[in-house]
């Protein structure tokens, strides 16, 4: 096993590979909260989800820094703007994620979901604890160092598997890029954060995710969701949208009762960020991971399709969280993460 204190001297102790994936007593508290978010709430237009330039990153570090920070303690979720990666990068990625869907269906079973490595294909298989019914898409996730066999092969699809494996390190960066102030602002080096997600390791397990959501017909004032209440298991989500394609709502804050949704703006070339939960434990909740969910059209709105894609900062899995006061149980981000997707993928 990699000695992992010898790269990570601030990010926690390690466990034997044979204790890695093992379950902590208790269950996790965000799988109860989830089950409780079932309901249609009311919608909420007049709350501001802030835009953050990162242009010249560098020489404004400190600006940056509290703007991100206003946000991110405010609500959890903001968008990226000015932040690196072209928009001609983010286009080619939506096209390549359109060939890979319009794939025939036997193709895309060649690449099944291998649920304990959260890589591969998976179709209307993902059931939110929030309305207990799988939602409406289809959805493809690439974890660096578990791929082998799940690449469609050039014949199938010239150009996927190099213009993913680019999008995905353009991601990685501009999420580490932005984790870099969040781990100062909690008293951690700048860091901290990158050596939980190498890259190089085994045990890496960031995540590039294509979603397309299925076209909807809904004639009715009946609610229809493509994908029901969640929080994010991670540590940041950086998500793309298309102009056009809305449906993304969010709850600020975790008052329950309230249930006031905001929706986000989709647009080609911000992109709206989150704090997952994975970070929302290590800052002892000062960092909020809150809820989010994709409703489904009603009359009179678009019933076309949705395409999104989403990159999911997650530690690696032989990495201890451990919050500073300890009033979240330490636990490693394999252990983690393994279960929120045995109680989203059925076990």
């Amino acid at each position: 096993m990699r000695k992992v204190e010898e790269h990570r001297p601030t990010v926690g102790k390690t466990k034997r590979n044979e204790d890695i994936m093992t379950e902590p007593s208790a269950p996790l508290q965000e799988l109860s909260r989830e089950q409780k978010m079932g309901g249609v709430g009311t919608i909420r237009t007049d709350r501001e989800l802030r835009q953050i330039d990162l242009s010249d990153f560098d020489a404004r570090r400190e600006q940056i820094a509290d703007d991100l920070w206003a946000a991110a303690t405010d609500i959890g979720f903001f968008q990226l703007v000015n932040h690196g990666i072209p928009e001609e990068v983010i286009d080619g990625a939506f096209t390549m994620s359109r060939a890979f869907f319009a794939l025939p269906g036997a193709v895309k079973a060649q690449y099944a979901l291998r649920k304990e490595l959260n890589s591969g294909y998976e179709f209307r298989s993902q059931v939110r604890p929030s309305i207990g019914v799988p939602d409406e898409k289809e959805t493809y996730q690439m974890t660096a160092p578990h791929m082998a066999g799940l690449w469609p092969s050039e014949d199938e699809l010239a150009g996927f598997r190099e213009a993913m494996i680019d999008f995905r390190e353009r991601c990685w960066s501009l999420a580490m890029r932005v984790l870099s102030v969040f781990a100062e602002r909690l008293g951690r080096d700048p860091g901290f954060f990158e050596r939980a997600h190498d890259p190089a390791s085994p045990q890496h397990q960031s995540t590039l995710r294509l979603l397309h959501y299925f076209p909807m017909v809904n004639e009715s004032s009946e609610v229809l969701w493509r994908g029901g209440a969640h929080t994010d298991f991670d540590v940041l989500t950086l998500l793309f949208q298309r102009e056009g394609q809305g449906g993304l709502e969010v709850l600020p804050g975790k008052e329950l009762e309230a249930q006031e949704w905001t929706p986000v703006p989709p647009s080609n070339y911000a992109i709206t960020c989150n704090i997952g939960d994975m970070l929302e434990r290590w800052s002892d909740e000062v960092l909020p991971s809150n809820f989010h969910r994709v409703r489904g059209p009603g009359p009179g709105q678009s019933q076309d399709e949705r395409y999104s894609i989403a990159y999911f900062a997650q530690a690696d899995r032989d990495v201890l969280m451990e919050s500073a006061s300890g009033s979240w149980e330490p636990i490693t981000a394999g252990d983690y993460l393994l279960q929120r997707i045995k109680a989203n993928y059925g076990g």
